[in-house]
């Protein structure tokens, strides 16, 4: 795909060495000439500007001053001591402030010389300072490589930084490079892509990125580079579900028999949505093709996704094959456990659970009935991995997570069978749509997007810490009626000790507004046995309890359609989906359910922007989007371990539009030419025969 030029390592290129290598190596990850030239600069600075002292303002972003150095001093004693320049012009003077590299500047910087000092200015005590500003001297040598309006900034490490590779020693080896192996730089994309989309070809984009000639030339750099990126992904992603679907048949689940009919007919309690209606008979069509399904399902809290889950799962016992439903967690394995169980009710099908948890007598029995075909549904978690886990025909694998299962962990379901089993995701909470086309871009997505008839949208209300009282009374009407409430405390391993200390405070102040033998509280937290969660648990699923009070969520993953309060305490500590996930846990029956919010007074931006949003939307789709802009694509549900999302430049929030653009194009492509066999997609199919050739096959999942 590249010259071979630019596989060359990188201790070659003049300056570099074998040191240099070395760090670039573990600080960057950068081995190649090729790997260096797609490090892009974070941000530009516009060099041509200078600003005066009296200029400034604190919401300047990085600005250039011009001025003559007129005092320095060393203060402080130890850890806190620091170096002191004043830097003067005709209109003032700002501080320069040093807490490093204290000798080179104490030996470099001299009073008296005229230096331009760059970095962001920043009020302390009333007047400007720069900390930790670069230095040049003025007039500025002739030999600045690059172009001195748009000047790249990169990011660099303490580290490099001591093998003078900061952001200006990278900027030289680009520069360098560029002139080196501009000439070799062959073009990745077709051509009519190109044109359609009005592309800059590959090696102006290169060298628009790192040496823009106006901010026109790297805009159109930036675009071309984030839609080559966007598009190998789609390529890849689409590709191999297409190989998938070439290469592995499915299991056919031609009828659909006695045991979905009579569930359906019989013993389901209630109507199915038509968005539920819907996502089933997508899944009856998928098992009907003859090829392996991949479906993601995804629906919003309490959208009805375990029910469609277990029609599936029906259909695939009516076929005559077993299905496993496997979970993150024990609790949320013995939750679908139980529902799936009670729904049931002991007719239809065998259900069992293997967990962590299971004895070894328990164990050994679970085997010779899975391998007899006795048991039709097995629930679990990643125990059902384990290769001691045979099944006598396996058809469908229901993967419940709440983080992405990696895909070694899919391929090795697979290999419980010579036709690998049907794969139905299901997701706790909505995925944003780039994440859904990126992350799970292999696979089919379904939408259950209406909630079950009879539901009222949870009220939500933020409350300051000073109104705690009326949340107290609140609580006090909602058990009157003969409700039961959640109270929800963090709990986060780096402030562990600070937290419980929290719960400790809480509880206390719970039971002195509650006291016995009026109400009764239940409390769950990480560090109790499992026997006393349960049994707390219990008691409070059975109505003996009315407030339950516990730290995070998964740990109140028991349906309590009494249930009518959701209290998060702190609330401004939780994420929004994690937010929006506790909310669901109420509202499961058919009162007015309500989910109130506490937090301090003082609220950052984005704090202050996702409890706005909560009482804003019950709708997880638009609270999954906004989670996904306050905190960018690299949080979100596991992408990072997952390798798929290695973006350099693109980004998920702002290039919603590239990344359609990418994925039609090349779905149309495959339309058209499945094997790439054309001429004109010569390169793409050179590119796809690499990437098949990096993985073994049946990892591919």
């Amino acid at each position: 795909m590249f010259a071979s030029d630019l596989d060359t390592t990188i201790e070659f290129l003049k300056g570099v060495g074998p040191k240099r290598a070395e760090m670039l190596q573990k600080e960057l990850g950068i081995f190649t000439y090729g790997q260096l030239l797609t490090y892009y600069p974070f941000r530009y600075i516009d060099r041509t500007r200078f600003y005066k002292v009296s200029e400034l303002h604190p919401d300047l972003p990085y600005v250039q001053v011009l001025g003559r150095i007129t005092g320095k001093e060393t203060i402080g004693e130890k850890h806190k001591k620091r170096i002191v320049a004043r830097l003067t012009d005709e209109t003032g003077t700002i501080e320069l402030v040093w807490f490093q590299s204290l000798k080179w500047v104490e030996e470099n910087i001299m009073r008296g010389k005229v230096y331009i000092a760059f970095g962001k200015p920043a009020v302390f005590n009333g007047s400007f300072s720069i900390s930790h500003p670069e230095l040049e001297t003025y007039p500025r040598p002739v030999t600045v490589t690059g172009n001195m309006t748009l000047q790249p900034v990169y990011n660099s490490t303490e580290k490099l930084k001591k093998f003078s590779l900061d952001s200006k020693g990278i900027q030289k080896l680009q520069a360098l490079l560029i002139e080196q192996c501009l000439p070799e730089i062959k073009e990745t994309m077709p051509a009519y892509i190109l044109e359609k989309y009005r592309l800059a070809g590959r090696r102006e984009a290169l060298l628009n990125i790192h040496f823009p000639k106006d901010s026109t030339a790297l805009q159109h750099a930036e675009r071309r580079l984030k839609f080559e990126e966007l598009f190998f992904i789609q390529l890849q992603l689409l590709s191999s579900k297409q190989f998938r679907e070439m290469k592995f048949k499915g299991h056919l689940f031609s009828t659909v028999g006695e045991r979905v009919n009579h569930f359906y007919k019989d013993i389901l309690p209630f109507e199915l949505t038509g968005a539920q209606k819907r996502v089933i008979k997508e899944i009856r069509i998928d098992t009907q093709r003859g090829v392996q399904m991949n479906r993601l399902v995804q629906g919003d809290v309490g959208s009805g996704k375990t029910v469609v889950a277990l029609m599936s799962m029906l259909l695939a016992n009516d076929n005559g094959y077993q299905a496993c439903i496997m979970a993150p967690t024990e609790i949320l394995a013995r939750q679908h456990y139980h529902s799936i169980a009670s729904l049931l009710d002991g007719k239809v099908a065998k259900v069992d659970i293997l967990t962590g948890n299971s004895t070894k007598k328990q164990r050994t029995l679970l085997h010779q009935q899975l391998e007899s075909g006795e048991i039709d549904i097995l629930v679990g978690t990643h125990a059902l991995i384990e290769d001691k886990v045979k099944f006598k025909n396996l058809g469908l694998v229901v993967i419940d997570e709440q983080h992405r299962f990696g895909v070694e962990q899919r391929a090795k379901l697979w290999r419980k069978n010579s036709i690998p089993p049907h794969i139905l995701v299901m997701t706790a909470t909505p995925i944003p749509r780039t994440l859904a086309m990126t992350v799970y871009g292999d696979l089919d997505v379904s939408m259950i997007d209406e909630l079950p008839v009879g539901r009222k949208p949870i009220e939500t209300r933020h409350l300051f810490e000073g109104q705690r009282l009326r949340m107290f009374g609140f609580m006090k009407t909602e058990i009157a009626k003969g409700r039961q409430v959640y109270v929800v405390y963090p709990l986060i391993k780096e402030s562990e000790k600070l937290d419980l200390l929290h719960l400790e405070a809480g509880i206390e102040q719970m039971r002195y507004q509650f006291p016995l033998p009026d109400y009764q509280i239940s409390i769950v937290h990480g560090k109790m046995p499992n026997v006393d969660k349960q049994f707390e648990m219990q008691r409070f699923i059975d109505g003996k309890t009315q407030i339950m009070v516990a730290t995070t969520v998964i740990e109140v993953g028991v349906n309590v359609p009494n249930a009518s309060v959701m209290i998060i305490e702190n609330a401004e500590r939780f994420g929004l989906s994690q937010l929006h996930q506790l909310r669901g846990r109420v509202g499961r029956g058919a009162e007015q359910s309500y989910c109130i919010l506490m937090s301090g007074q003082k609220l950052s931006k984005e704090g202050r922007r996702r409890l706005e949003t909560m009482v804003m939307t019950n709708n997880g789709f638009e609270i999954s989007e906004i989670d996904l802009e306050l905190r960018g694509p690299g949080d979100l549900a596991g992408t990072q371990q997952s390798g798929v999302l290695d973006l350099k430049l693109a980004n998920l929030v702002k290039d919603q539009q590239i990344l359609q653009e990418a994925r039609n194009t090349v779905i149309e492509i495959f339309h058209e030419d499945p094997l790439l066999s054309l001429p004109e997609n010569a390169l793409l199919k050179r590119f796809t025969d690499k990437k098949s050739r990096g993985i073994a096959l049946d990892k591919i999942s």
